[in-house]
This record gives structure tokens, sequence and C-alpha cells, in this order.
């Protein structure tokens, strides 16, 4: 059981890890416009039409997001229980963003996140990750930063 515990948590590690990658690509496509590294918004052309409108502030919000990234991944992968929180705000926020999307933009397409996040938070809020973020932690430690 803990073996699964721990498995979930480094996927969720993973997953952190990999938002931090792509929020620090944006920057760097924001930063460097008109660059072969344009091909990149191929991918996703409608992002860089709405990071294009929201001018400088797409480079603020991506740094925000990337750094919440980060820290959630670091948190989790220290077994912290302030990680395990703010893992589950960050995806908790995406879920009611991805919602909203879907509801304002007509795309229904965004919704695809609703279950993947739901699902994320019911594996980090089970009993079995709860304990293995303290387990690890001496006591009077309970992973605060």
């Amino acid at each position: 059981m803990v073996r699964r515990s721990r498995a979930v948590v480094i996927a969720v590690v993973v997953f952190f890890a990999f938002g931090t990658g792509m929020c620090c690509l944006t920057i760097v496509l924001l930063l460097f416009p008109r660059t072969p590294l344009d091909a990149m918004w191929r991918i996703n052309p409608e992002a860089k039409e709405m990071f294009g409108s929201m001018g400088g502030w797409a480079i603020v919000l991506m740094v925000v997001v990337g750094a919440v990234c980060a820290a959630s991944a670091i948190g989790l992968a220290r077994r912290a229980e302030w990680g395990r929180r703010l893992a589950m705000t960050v995806l908790f926020v995406n879920l009611v963003g991805d919602a909203i999307g879907a509801v304002l933009r007509h795309d229904p397409r965004t919704l695809v996140g609703v279950p993947i996040g739901a699902a994320m938070i019911a594996l980090l809020a089970r009993r079995q990750i709860r304990l293995q973020m303290t387990r690890d932690h001496p006591a009077g430690d309970r992973g605060s930063p």
C-alpha cells in the first residue's frame, strides 16, 4: 500500500514538474517572438493568440503559474503536507477554470481537464497519501516550509 501511495505521489510530482517546464517554454516563446521557436505555437495556436492579447501580463502569469507548479512538485517530492495542499489547490483552481472556460468560450474540449483534475484531487486526498506526507518527517516537522 505504501509503495502504491509513493507511486501516486511520484506521478503527481512528474505532472507538476512537466507543468513547470511548459511554463518555462511558454515564457521563452513569449520573450523571443518571430524566431524559429515560433513553430512550437503550431501545437496550440489559440494559446498564442490569447497570450498575445495579454501583452506583458502573459509572462507574469506564466511566471506565477510556473512557480506554483514548481513549489507543488518540490513540496510533494519532500513529502511535505504543504506541498500536498498546494497541489490540491492548484488542481482545484485549474478544474474550476476549465469548467468556466468551457461555458464562457463555448468550448467543451476544456472539460477534459475536469475529471482528470478531480481524480488527481481525490488521489491526493486519500488517507494513505496524507499519511505518506507525514510519515517521512521527524516529530515536530510536518513538512512546513
